[in-house]
């Protein structure tokens, strides 16, 4: 089977998006072409951020190709999967674009894992993926015809929305190594939240765990890399010394939380990479971040959320750490890391004059901490949950419209104050 991967040229205009809007890595798609090939099916696998096509010529090289299935992702990339820009314009444009050119339709991301129904709907696709979506995907391209397979939703010849099974979770720990187009490694100049140096050379994204084995209630995973997989380092290590063949200089572990794990470590501290993470630092001991610092890790964003027991126990962080205990961490870590930032959520527990306090006595040692920003709650988080109970067919409306309620300033990228989701979806 011919089968087209698309990541579209992703336009955030007017919405809430929080993360990075610089091109990275479509992991995801990485994946799924691997384990297509492997099938036996021929892919054509396209970015519009990475490879600078815009809609238009997008839809023309799939027309060119003639897919019998195309995938197309609602989010940017497996990193920003947790903080997915609520809007499903973007892929609407696209599949728009498409038209009859691109066989059977199958929309992957969180939009779909959490909210299947309003995502067929909306979009108009064939087939949604819940969960994670490399195998699903090859599994369909295998079987075409077949509806019961595990991971999926689709509108029956009686317009009524069949769900099967639960939201996917792989295997994982075998993941292929993946190779990319080196094209697209030459243009990815972007070194993920590194703040230390002009970055030289190129940038990678990579996975070396998926999931978490915390359940915090703002961040979204529930539905889709919940379940904490550790990669087999022999071919994680393949993968990374491929990206640093390719020229790579940098790279950054997409990870839900990068825990300390010594034989990755003593693995990256013989290879000329430098790298950053995303962790809890509680979780971290001084000499580990000692060897951390000697990988070449150059960047850590740590989750603190609160600087109250309470607060951090009203967002289920289950830290047994004080905060002074917390901040002496982050001062060591900044001993041998260039660049550590400790995350705040804003809660009504943080008092400005505290959060200010604690902010100027980092920074006074070198560590960034941000202001507090606003919680979105996610329907894959459970936030919202606790909030509104089980998502249903206006999740992503009712998330959207209680931020906006509640908050009047918002992140430093939100040019211009986000508009409600209606709005957004009929531009």
């Amino acid at each position: 089977m011919k089968v087209a991967l698309i990541n579209p040229a992703w336009d955030y205009c007017r919405s809430i998006y929080f993360g990075c809007r610089a091109a990275h890595l479509p992991l995801e798609l990485g994946y799924t072409r691997a384990l297509l090939e492997t099938a036996g099916h021929e892919v054509l696998m396209l970015d519009g951020q990475i490879q600078h096509l815009d809609t238009a010529a997008i839809a023309g090289r799939v027309r060119d190709f003639a897919p019998a299935m195309t995938v197309i992702t609602t989010a940017p990339t497996y990193l920003f999967w947790r903080c997915a820009p609520p809007e499903l314009r973007v892929p609407r444009q696209m599949l728009a674009a498409l038209g009859e050119n691109a066989g059977i339709t199958v929309a992957v991301g969180p939009h779909g894992s959490s909210t299947p129904a309003p995502v067929l709907q909306k979009l108009g696709v064939d087939i949604v993926v819940r969960g994670e979506c490399e195998e699903v995907v090859t599994a369909l391209a295998n079987a075409p015809l077949r509806r019961d397979i595990p991971g999926i939703a689709y509108v029956d010849e009686t317009a009524t929305v069949q769900v099967v099974g639960e939201p996917a979770a792989t295997r994982f720990t075998d993941a292929p190594a993946l190779r990319w187009p080196v094209e697209w490694v030459l243009r990815h100049d972007h070194h993920h939240h590194r703040f230390d140096s002009t970055p030289v050379g190129a940038g990678a994204e990579v996975e070396a765990s998926r999931g978490c084995p915390y359940a915090c209630t703002f961040c979204a995973k529930m539905d889709f890399r919940d379940r904490y997989r550790k990669r087999d380092l022999d071919v994680l290590m393949a993968e990374i010394d491929g990206l640093i063949a390719q020229g790579v200089t940098y790279i950054y572990f997409i990870d839900e939380i990068f825990l300390p794990r010594m034989d990755l470590l003593l693995a990256l501290k013989d290879r000329a990479i430098e790298f950053g993470i995303q962790t809890r630092i509680d979780l971290w001991k001084p000499e580990m971040l000692d060897l951390l610092g000697a990988a070449g890790c150059v960047s850590i964003e740590a989750g603190v959320e609160s600087l109250t027991v309470e607060g951090r126990a009203l967002l289920a962080k289950k830290c047994k750490l004080d905060t002074d205990q917390l901040s002496a961490l982050l001062m060591y870590a900044r001993r041998s890391v260039p660049f550590v930032q400790a995350n705040l959520i804003r809660a009504e527990d943080n008092e400005m004059d505290l959060v200010a306090a604690w902010r100027a006595e980092l920074q006074e040692h070198g560590v960034w901490a941000n202001d507090p920003v606003p919680l979105f709650p996610y329907p894959s988080a459970p936030e919202y949950r606790k909030l509104f109970g089980e998502p249903d067919d206006l999740a992503w409306e009712r998330a959207l419209d209680h931020y906006l309620g509640q908050f009047n300033s918002f992140s430093d990228i939100q040019e211009d104050r986000p508009l409600p989701l209606v709005e957004l979806e009929a531009s």
